[in-house]
């Protein structure tokens, strides 16, 4: 069985829920207290395992590509002031992974990023994942993913329960009785209609054959290439494709305003230097 060494990032998005902030500003860099979205994601992949991360991007997004290159001006800088664990810090950022860009080109939908860097993992498995969901867990969820890749080699998708209010709003997975086998995912349903409360997110782990299914299916709602189609069309060929929930930890996502306030507050609260007094201001409010 072969390695999981790289990660297919999509960060190709405007960001339109979070306007004006996005405007002249990837969303993916907008920052959860003093790390930006998309690093958050990048220590999880790197943390995982992953050596070879490929930012599928557009036009746009060239601060994202800036954060993860070396900064010499600033680094002598802070060099010379004497700032020398803020400047091993900023170092660092660019040598956690092999860092490939690829701009995004074919049909709107979140099954073209794969497509676009489809040449890049060619015949091996790879995580797919969306450059603005964060997962905060004791240990990283992309590394529970491959850990459980090694041994079970099942391709998967991450998923969390949510309030039974909340299921028209996500893809919603059906799965086999007592199991974690996927038998379908219905896109948001009713509370009535749902067949669980879990919803599937962006971390996935895939493989050629996912993206050979992609590169032939139709476009699907609205005129959209969408990659749970391409997975659908896996398991009704008698695929095996699984869900996987969290251990210790959860599914953020950080796409509204709200969810991305709630976002901030989940670590800011762990902080050791300002967690305390964070508690205190929202005590009094």
């Amino acid at each position: 069985m072969q390695k999981i060494k790289k990660a297919i990032v999509a960060v190709a998005g405007s960001g339109t829920r979070l306007l004006p902030a996005t405007k002249a500003m990837p969303k993916e860099m907008l920052p959860i207290v003093d790390k930006p979205i998309i690093q958050l994601v990048v220590e999880e992949l790197v943390e995982g395992g992953i050596e070879d991360i490929i930012l599928v991007t557009k036009w746009d997004k060239k601060p994202l590509e800036d954060h993860f290159d070396h900064n010499w001006a600033l680094g002598n800088d802070l060099k010379n002031a004497g700032k020398i664990e803020l400047w091993e810090k900023i170092k660092r950022i660019s040598e956690m992974a092999n860092f490939i860009y690829v701009r995004q080109k074919g049909p709107y939908g979140n099954g073209t990023p794969i497509l676009s860097a489809a040449s890049l993992v060619k015949d091996e498995p790879f995580i797919y994942v969306w450059g603005d969901d964060l997962v905060k867990s004791k240990v990283s969820f992309t590394k529970q993913m491959v850990e459980d890749y090694e041994k079970n080699g099942h391709l998967m998708i991450g998923v969390q329960e949510v309030p039974s209010e909340e299921v028209h709003r996500y893809g919603i997975v059906k799965l086999k009785k007592g199991t974690m086998q996927l038998e379908d995912i219905i896109e948001k349903p009713s509370k009535e209609e749902a067949p669980s409360f879990l919803a599937d997110f962006g971390r996935m782990i895939l493989d050629q054959e996912i993206v050979d299914i992609l590169k032939n299916i139709p476009l699907g709602k609205g005129n959209e290439l969408w990659v749970v189609d391409a997975i659908k069309e896996y398991v009704k060929r008698g695929g095996k494709f699984y869900a996987k929930k969290v251990d210790d930890g959860e599914w953020l996502t950080t796409g509204d305003p709200l969810n991305y306030i709630k976002a901030i507050l989940k670590y800011a609260l762990e902080r050791e230097d300002i967690g305390e007094e964070i508690r205190n201001i929202l005590k009094k409010q």
